[in-house]
């Protein structure tokens, strides 16, 4: 949560409403069902966790309907078709955008016509905070990888884990990134030079922020004092704030989606072009469209931030056990590998990096801030004041 100092400010200066999306989504969940599933309810989606075996589920999803997937890569289609052809069960894959996902699940919940089988979401707070416990959906964890898949992966489940990495352009800038602190973003250097995806649209830029404040607050000061030869005072404000609102005020360039960002941190020919954090599947670019992105590397505290994709069921699906058997395939090998080369990372142990992924981040995960799971409905109760702070602070 924000500091007193800032929740003051906010209330008297506050000059924007949320934007009509994110108010949207919330007005259709607190109108939604109210019970929070419990684990009995968990357990009778398809054959019980007790009866449980990889061979019996493929047996109870093979008598199924088929089922519909969503997922925010493009790489669903494919990986539905894969599916549809090991096991005999028809599934269709569709790409969505996080909100979409949330507004099409929502609405089929609420209306009580649930068509839709499994989401892969990249918002894991809005899941864990209204997804699971409004009864909408449910997170199955297949018993058989408990000892391959991290406990903190396991509940929400988690498929994936993806970087938003600090990047810049190696065409302009040779081999060393023009920046080595975060702070660095928030000077007159850097006024107008720091491209984002907008985090009015893309809540997770801003769920990171708390958790930097929850988790690291003092990493981050420490950061400003090697940067600035002086002390934060975080007596009022925490560094996290701090940073957020001195980022907002250097006027970034806000741009709607991490393709947008990647061109214009990456796009050959430029004169001082800016740097900017970026999603490490856009490192395909390189390659696809001749840009030129590169990862700050040793930059302080962090290179940049991990985040999760999280598997859901939709309660009433009439294919629980295929929409079980899904969720498995995509922690397997198989199932995720086509996502592996975009810079994604299994949760599954024994699953290895792509050798062919384009950014090299893989050599850097140490550096790389990753959320805490058991904070994320503070995220995600925290994201408007977090919006406004934004908001005040841009203008």
């Amino acid at each position: 949560m924000l500091s007193a100092h800032s929740r003051t400010i906010l209330r008297h200066r506050r000059k924007a409403a949320l934007p009509m999306l994110v108010a949207a989504s919330f007005m259709l969940v607190a109108c939604s069902p109210s019970s929070t599933p419990s684990a009995s309810e968990s357990a009778d989606l398809g054959i019980s966790d007790e009866d449980y075996s990889l061979d019996s589920l493929i047996d109870a999803a093979k008598e199924e309907g088929p089922i519909t997937v969503y997922d925010v890569t493009g790489k669903i289609v494919d990986t539905a078709k894969n599916f549809s052809e090991k096991y005999g069960i028809k599934a269709t894959g569709v790409k969505a955008k996080a909100n979409e996902q949330q507004e099409i699940l929502i609405r089929e919940a609420q209306g009580g016509n649930v068509k839709s089988d499994v989401f892969f979401m990249t918002d894991a707070p809005t899941v864990s905070a209204q997804i699971l416990p409004e009864g909408m959906a449910t997170s199955w964890f297949p018993p058989d990888l408990a000892d391959v898949v991290p406990e903190e992966f396991q509940n929400p489940v988690s498929v994936s884990t993806e970087v938003d990495a600090w990047s810049y352009n190696t065409e302009e800038y040779g081999d060393t990134c023009p920046i080595d602190n975060v702070w660095a973003l928030t000077t007159d250097d850097w006024h107008g030079k720091v491209a984002l995806s907008d985090p009015l649209l893309r809540s997770d830029f801003l769920y990171w922020v708390n958790q930097m404040q929850a988790h690291a607050d003092d990493q981050l000061a420490s950061a400003y004092e090697e940067f600035f030869g002086k002390a934060l005072d975080t007596s009022d404000e925490s560094a996290a704030e701090q940073w957020l609102k001195a980022l907002a005020a250097n006027q970034p360039i806000i741009k709607k989606s991490g393709g947008d960002v990647a061109e214009t941190i990456g796009a050959s020919g430029q004169s001082d072009p800016p740097v900017g954090m970026v999603s490490t599947a856009e490192y395909r670019t390189n390659v696809d469209s001749g840009f030129h992105l590169g990862l700050c590397e040793g930059i302080s505290p962090w290179l940049g931030r991990s985040y999760t994709k999280v598997a859901v069921i939709a309660n009433g699906t009439a294919s629980p056990n295929a929409a079980k058997l899904f969720v498995h395939y995509l922690l397997t090998q198989e199932g995720i590998e086509p996502q592996l080369v975009d810079g994604k990372f299994s949760t599954n142990s024994t699953v290895a990096p792509s050798p062919d992924e384009p950014s090299g981040v893989a050599d850097f995960q140490d550096a790389v801030f990753a959320p805490d799971p058991s904070t994320a409905a503070d995220d995600f109760d925290s994201l408007p004041e977090w919006q406004d702070l934004w908001t005040i602070n841009s203008h």
